[in-house]
């Protein structure tokens, strides 16, 4: 028998935060009105993470903002933290970025790959995100999805060695995949 669950909104889940029943040093996101713990951060995780946030600035310049392991609001009852999320320049101190600043997702997966790829991934497809791409480091994997319809991906590709990747929103910029490892310094 399954159980019922209580769902709770994103202000619900602040009024937590702010009354001291979550902590700031919580791992946990609200993903479809439940709170969910995070995976802990390892070193290579980490290390990936800055990398990319670091070329990914350079890159990109002032096309776009990256956001690096902060919320996102995609709904009333989802505050997801992606590893990175590239998007649009604006003003972000009144309310987070929703779907509509969002030009691309990076989630950077260890132990969380099954998690990212089910989970995430289809809400971030049932919210318009327009690109996502999942790096899974113990597969040596780089997952590139696009084209979001009716809650999932139309366009999901695995690049190969040699081949170029380019956020479809920030055609300036781009990544040439090494051998041995799924991302290198852009060009």
């Amino acid at each position: 028998m399954d159980r019922a669950r209580h769902r709770i909104s994103v202000g619900d889940y602040h009024k937590m935060a702010d009354a001291g029943v979550l902590g700031h040093d919580d791992r946990v996101e609200l993903i479809e009105g439940e709170i969910v713990d995070m995976a802990p951060i390892g070193s290579q995780h980490a290390c990936v993470v800055n990398q990319l946030a670091r070329l990914f600035t350079l890159a990109a310049g002032e096309d776009c903002l990256v956001s690096t392991q902060n919320p996102i609001r995609l709904d009333d009852r989802s505050e997801p933290q992606p590893d990175l999320a590239l998007l649009k320049p604006g003003d972000y101190m009144a309310r987070l970025p929703g779907p509509e600043d969002i030009l691309l997702v990076v989630e950077v997966a260890s132990s969380s790959a099954d998690y990212d790829r089910g989970v995430k991934l289809d809400l971030y497809a049932r919210h318009g995100i327009p690109e996502v791409w999942l790096l899974d480091l113990t597969g040596n994997e780089l997952l590139v999805c696009r084209d979001p319809v009716g809650g999932s991906y139309l366009s999901i590709a695995g690049p190969r060695v040699g081949e170029c990747v380019r956020p479809v929103l920030l055609p300036g910029i781009g990544w040439r995949l090494a051998e041995g490892k799924t991302w290198s310094v852009p060009f």
